[in-house]
């Protein structure tokens, strides 16, 4: 299909080539370069569970983001002025958009080294920031087609057709956790668009400047903002991990949060009442990487088993072990986040 993707996006003359993809991806991309022009991105989405109108919200949401100051990958429209386009090839549906490539890198790709000569203190709180603008302009957004919400996707009956019957225990405290959500408020200072996979696989960083651009809205949906930030507190578990002391694993994920929050709440509030959510939300988390990696097994034809991480984060919530065991007895330097596999 590339000819008439590329055709329909003005894309003669790019040197076009297909991006590795990685493990739970659920698209197909490619990289478009050409000499003297910004580099693109092709995305070509075809596997069921996404409705057209998801995606449409998805790309509505990026150019809203992008066009009110959101350092995000803007959408690029099409030749006919859509923001995305459907094709029918062999009797399939395919969704495809075309992207912005973020400038700079992945930290990763970067050998997590920051930029040379500042503090990565300074990237903990552009991380606040970046988001904290995001959310901020969720706040006074209205959606012409609307994305999904978080009960749309998370609810009993979803956790009871992908958690295998021998997780019994799993099943009963996944499904207290959504009793207490349900009990929250959704208020629009609160609850409302959110990235729901804000990391540094996310995102590109301009190691000139320290900018962050997001990118990846695929799993965007009205949810909690706390989700996202209490993503960012798992991700900050890594500069840390393999540290044996666990009063300084406690001081560095304090002082690390602490910076987060003051990039955050340099472009939106939060109320002190959510923080203390903290540890919910990054239960929260807990449950979207199981149920995603049961989803995965089971989209994949792959025999249903919990290796070790996964049967690390069951672990703690099965015996309800907050900040994901972290300062835990449970928690390994030597073997991080990781348990005994478990048959099921």
């Amino acid at each position: 299909m590339l000819p008439l993707v590329s055709e329909l996006y003005g894309l003669d003359g790019y040197e076009i080539s297909l991006v590795q993809a990685h493990v739970g991806g659920r698209n197909v991309a490619y990289n478009c370069e050409k000499e003297g022009v910004g580099a693109k991105i092709i995305r070509i989405a075809f596997l069921n569970g996404r409705s057209r109108n998801d995606l449409l919200g998805e790309v509505e949401y990026i150019r809203y983001l992008f066009k009110h100051g959101g350092s995000v990958s803007d959408v690029v429209s099409s030749n006919k002025g859509n923001l995305m386009e459907e094709i029918t090839h062999n009797n399939l549906t395919y969704y495809v958009c075309l992207f912005e490539k973020a400038k700079g890198k992945k930290m990763v790709d970067n050998n997590f080294q920051y930029r040379e000569g500042v503090p990565i203190t300074e990237y903990y709180y552009n991380c606040g920031k970046t988001l904290g603008k995001l959310h901020q302009l969720s706040k006074e957004y209205t959606p012409v087609q609307r994305r999904f919400s978080f009960f749309d996707m998370y609810n009993a009956g979803f956790i009871d057709k992908r958690i295998p019957d021998s997780l019994s225990l799993l099943k009963e405290k996944l499904v207290e956790l959504l009793k207490s959500l349900e009990k929250l408020d959704r208020d629009v200072e609160s609850f409302g668009m959110i990235h729901f996979d804000y990391n540094d696989g996310n995102y590109m960083i301009d190691f000139d400047t320290g900018q962050i651009t997001v990118y990846d809205f695929d799993n965007s949906c009205f949810g909690w903002y706390m989700f996202d930030l209490a993503t960012i507190w798992w991700n900050g578990e890594g500069w840390i991990q393999f540290e044996p002391d666990v009063s300084k694993r406690k001081k560095f994920m304090d002082d690390y949060f602490k910076i987060v929050l003051e990039g955050y709440r340099s472009e939106t509030e939060i109320e002190d009442s959510m923080l203390d959510m903290l540890p919910l939300f990054i239960k929260v988390n807990l449950m979207e990487y199981i149920l995603s990696a049961f989803e995965n097994m089971r989209d994949n034809d792959e025999e249903l088993k919990c290796e070790e991480q996964l049967s690390y984060v069951i672990k703690c919530l099965e015996d309800d072990i907050p900040y994901m065991g972290f300062f835990h007895d449970i928690y390994s330097c030597e073997e991080p986040f990781e348990y005994e596999e478990r048959k099921i």
